[in-house]
């Protein structure tokens, strides 16, 4: 128990929402007047009694973590993914201690040192150099702790030129280059970011990683939030997957983001259909289905590497169209697009009559590599609108049986794309250099 650093028990957090009531096209001046001094009076009675005074006619209790319970070891290195709207925020902000638990019991044994928003817990009139010191006794150090790292922080966050500048005139990506600084530096037990080094430029999103590594290897805790799949994966070994409100699943993070990326289904789902009422799209066109198969010849869902792969799209076309054109997207397991491709390249754009329409897209022997895929499909008519834009849609996994067959040198193939997509020629030439 003593190696536990941070336990979550039945762990929930409830917001009040207020919703106004839609009226007609008229209201009457004395409709208006009751309901302005009914929301006066409710107000003041929420001011007096020390509630939250909550916009709106109607209120809504919305949930935005549930029964939430886990337990996070000395040294581990923790990922948490989710939609955008799960409660990975609200989950940090309560590890942060910044907001309490609707319900439940949180224990943290060791100093915290949080990054979620850009800008937190600075001054926007103090210049960086007081910014730092400021920051680091909010974090509980010590003036004597702070100077002794004040020179390797700013080293790290490359501001030097900037030190005696105030804040408010820094970029996005110098707050948070200052603020990770500040956090990683002060040798805190429980590190936790957020997605916000997002904000910050390729080269130090790739040295705050390190960073991390290093932080993990000398034996205090990190929780990171990231939707960057690849660097969830690098950087830790468990994850915690939210799905609104609810902790859904906590294990090994390959295990966790392939179940992330597949909407919830770790097999392959290789087919869809939606019925009409369902169907995304507009009163111009609708998305019927999807499949994806390994051959035309073949119509098997075993997909592998030495064979193409053919992704099918069926749409209903419920009027003309002037040149609707659909797009692909399929992504890796990290969360990278490796291709994305549209029946435009192929000059196929032309105008949309009503109807049926089937569509395929042949993907070349040995262009994917091995790994797990989920697919994107959406639909648009140029400068005017997308009609739909629908992801994760689909999953499968492409498998190589190559080495099973005794081929010498093929399989295990390293990269995002498989070695179909280069093209490779040679050239005899006779005689002596």
């Amino acid at each position: 128990m003593n190696n536990v650093v941070i336990k979550a028990e039945k762990l929930g957090k409830m917001y009040t929402i207020g919703h106004q009531v839609e009226r007609g096209r008229y209201t009457a001046l004395r409709d208006v007047l009751m309901q302005s001094a009914r929301s006066l009076w409710n107000k003041t009675k929420d001011l007096a009694s020390g509630k939250l005074i909550i916009q709106g006619d109607t209120m809504e209790e919305v949930w935005a973590l549930k029964d939430v319970n886990f337990e996070i070891k000395r040294g581990e290195a923790v990922g948490i993914i989710g939609r955008n709207g799960a409660g990975k925020s609200t989950l940090l902000k309560i590890l942060s201690r910044i907001t309490e638990p609707t319900t439940g019991r949180l224990t943290i044994r060791g100093r915290v040192a949080s990054l979620l928003e850009v800008g937190t817990g600075f001054h926007p009139e103090l210049s960086g150099r007081e910014n730092i010191y400021l920051n680091g006794t909010i974090l509980g150090m010590t003036r004597v702790e702070i100077k002794q790292k004040f020179d390797e922080i700013v080293a790290f966050a490359e501001i030097e030129k900037f030190l005696d500048t105030p804040v408010k005139r820094y970029s996005s990506g110098m707050y948070v280059r200052l603020a990770f600084a500040v956090a990683a530096h002060l040798e805190p037990e429980i590190l936790i970011i957020d997605e916000v080094l997002a904000v910050g430029d390729a080269q130090f999103q790739k040295k705050c990683l390190g960073k991390m590594e290093k932080v993990g290897k000398e034996g205090r805790t990190v929780i990171f939030v990231s939707h960057n799949m690849g660097a969830i994966k690098r950087l830790c070994n468990r994850s915690l997957l939210l799905r609104e409100g609810i902790l859904d699943l906590d294990g090994a993070s390959e295990h966790v983001i392939n179940n992330y990326l597949s909407g919830g289904h770790c097999d392959s789902v290789l087919e869809k259909y939606w019925l009409q009422e369902e169907a995304p799209g507009d009163d111009s066109l609708i998305l019927k289905a999807v499949r994806v198969f390994s051959s035309e010849e073949k119509h098997t869902y075993e997909l592998r590497i030495e064979e193409p792969i053919i992704i099918e799209i069926e749409v209903s076309i419920l009027k003309n169209l002037p040149e609707a054109f659909f797009s692909i997207y399929i992504i890796n397991s990290d969360g990278v697009i490796v291709l994305h491709t549209s029946d435009i390249m192929n000059g196929q754009n032309a105008e949309r009559k009503s109807g049926v329409l089937k569509l395929q897209c042949k993907i070349p022997a040995y262009s994917l590599n091995t790994g797990k895929y989920s697919l994107n499909v959406a639909s648009d008519i140029p400068f005017k609108k997308i009609v739909f834009h629908e992801k994760d849609i689909l999953t499968w996994e492409v498998l190589d049986t190559c080495e099973k067959m005794g081929r010498y040198g093929v399989g295990n193939w390293k990269g995002i794309l498989g070695p179909g997509i280069a093209q490779w020629s040679s050239m005899e030439i006779s005689g002596r250099i």
